[in-house]
C-alpha cells in the first residue's frame, strides 16, 4: 500500500500526533512532504570530426625555350685541278626537342559514413498505479510501485570519410627529332690538290627553361561541435521536506483569464513568477498540482476543456522556466466546484461569476 505522503504534526492538549515513518525529528505544529529526489544532469560540449584533412595539387607544366646552334652542314676537303673530289649529300639526325614530362592531377576521393552519439542518457523512477482487480474500499491499497525506465537517446551525426587522397600520374614528353643535310666526301681529289673549307649553318631547336613543377595545398580537418547531457546522480531517493503548512491546501493565484481564451498575459505569468516558481526552485524534490476551473457559462464540456488548457497553459510555461514536467500536475475541473450559487440557468453579477473563475495550486507528495 502506497504510505501517505502528507504529514502533518499538530499539538491539541499536550499530545503529539504523528504518523509512522515520517520525517526524523519533527517539530509540533510544522508539516513535511514526502517527496521523490530528482535526477541531476550536466551539459558538456564535445567535438568530433565530420571531414578529415586531405591535400589539393596543382602542376605547372614545363616551359620551352628556343636556342639557335652553329652546325656543320659541309666538311673541309681537298680539290685537284684535274680530277676534282666527288661529294654525296647525307641526313644527319638532331633532337629538334628535348623529352620531359608532364604531371596528371587524380583527385581525393571521399565516401560517406556517420558516428552514434549518446546525447542523452539512460533513466528511471518510481511510479504509483492502480490496479482494476483491487477489493479494499481504501484507495490506498490499490496502488503498486513500479520502477519505470527511460532508455537512453542517441543521435546520428553524419561524417565525410577519405577513401584515398589525391596523387599525381606521371605523363612523358618524348622528344622531337629532325635532320640536316650534310655533304660528305664520296671520292677525294687525286692530282692537284685544293684545300676545300668547311661549311656551316644554323639550327634552331626548343629546350626545357623551366622544368614541370606540383605544388601542393593542405586542407585542414573540419570539427563540429554537439552538446552531451550527462546523468550527476541519479533520482528516485525518498526524503522529506519540510514546507509551509498553508501550502498543503489549495491556495489561489491571481490570474485574470480572458473570457473563452487559456493564453497566458504578461501579468499572469509575472504573477506565475512571483508566487509558484520560487517554491519549486527552492524546494526541488516536491510536486505541485493546478487546478482550474470556470464559471458556469458556457456548455460543460466546453469549459472542461478550457479549464483543462489553462491549467496546461501554466504548466507548460513552468516547464519553459525549467521546471521538469513530471513534478507538475494539471487539472481542469470546468464548472463543477462552484463556490456560490451560479448554477446554469442562474443569473448572476460578472463578479459573482468571477468567484468561480478562478486558478489554484497546492504541493503534493510522491
Amino acid at each position: 500500500m502506497k504510505k501517505i505522503a502528507l504529514l502533518f504534526l499538530m499539538t491539541f492538549a499536550g499530545l503529539t500526533y504523528a504518523q509512522v515513518d515520517g520525517p526524523l525529528n519533527p517539530e509540533p505544529g510544522k508539516c513535511y512532504v514526502k517527496c521523490t529526489t530528482q535526477p541531476e544532469f550536466s551539459t558538456e560540449t564535445v567535438e568530433i570530426m565530420v571531414k578529415p584533412a586531405y591535400k589539393v595539387l596543382s602542376v605547372t607544366p614545363p616551359v620551352y625555350k628556343w636556342v639557335t646552334e652553329k652546325v656543320l652542314v659541309k666538311e673541309a676537303s681537298k680539290k685537284y685541278i684535274y680530277h676534282p673530289a666527288e661529294y654525296k649529300t647525307v641526313e644527319v639526325p638532331y633532337v629538334k626537342k628535348e623529352a620531359s614530362k608532364k604531371y596528371k592531377v587524380i583527385p581525393a576521393k571521399f565516401g560517406s559514413d556517420s558516428k552514434s552519439l549518446e546525447v542523452y542518457p539512460k533513466t528511471g523512477k518510481w511510479e504509483y498505479t492502480s490496479y482494476s482487480d483491487c477489493t479494499s474500499p481504501d484507495p490506498n491499497d490499490c496502488k503498486v510501485l513500479c520502477y519505470v525506465e527511460k532508455p537512453a537517446v542517441f543521435k546520428t551525426v553524419p561524417v565525410t570519410t577519405l577513401l584515398s587522397d589525391a596523387s599525381v600520374e606521371e605523363v612523358p614528353i618524348p622528344e622531337v627529332g629532325a635532320t640536316y643535310k650534310k655533304k660528305v666526301v664520296s671520292k677525294p681529289a687525286w692530282t692537284e690538290e685544293i684545300e676545300i673549307p668547311a661549311q656551316y649553318g644554323t639550327i634552331k631547336r626548343q629546350v626545357v627553361d623551366v622544368p614541370a613543377k606540383v605544388e601542393t595545398k593542405e586542407i585542414p580537418a573540419v570539427y563540429k561541435k554537439v552538446k552531451k547531457t550527462i546523468l550527476v546522480k541519479p533520482g528516485g531517493l525518498k526524503v522529506w521536506e519540510e514546507i509551509d503548512c498553508g501550502l498543503v491546501k489549495p491556495n489561489r493565484i491571481n490570474i485574470h483569464w480572458a473570457l473563452n481564451s487559456a493564453k497566458l498575459s504578461s501579468a499572469a505569468k509575472a504573477e506565475i513568477d512571483r508566487v509558484i516558481l520560487p517554491i519549486l526552485k527552492s524546494k526541488p524534490n516536491v510536486k505541485i498540482e493546478l487546478a482550474s476551473h470556470t464559471d458556469s457559462r458556457g456548455s460543460d464540456s466546453f469549459n472542461l476543456d478550457l479549464s483543462q488548457r489553462r491549467a496546461d497553459a501554466i504548466k507548460n510555461y513552468l516547464i519553459s522556466k525549467g521546471i521538469s514536467a513530471d513534478r507538475i500536475i494539471s487539472k481542469g475541473y470546468g464548472e463543477t466546484r462552484l463556490l456560490n450559487n451560479c448554477r446554469n440557468g442562474v443569473k448572476c453579477s460578472e463578479r459573482q461569476h468571477a468567484v468561480n473563475r478562478r486558478t489554484e495550486y497546492r504541493i503534493i507528495g510522491d
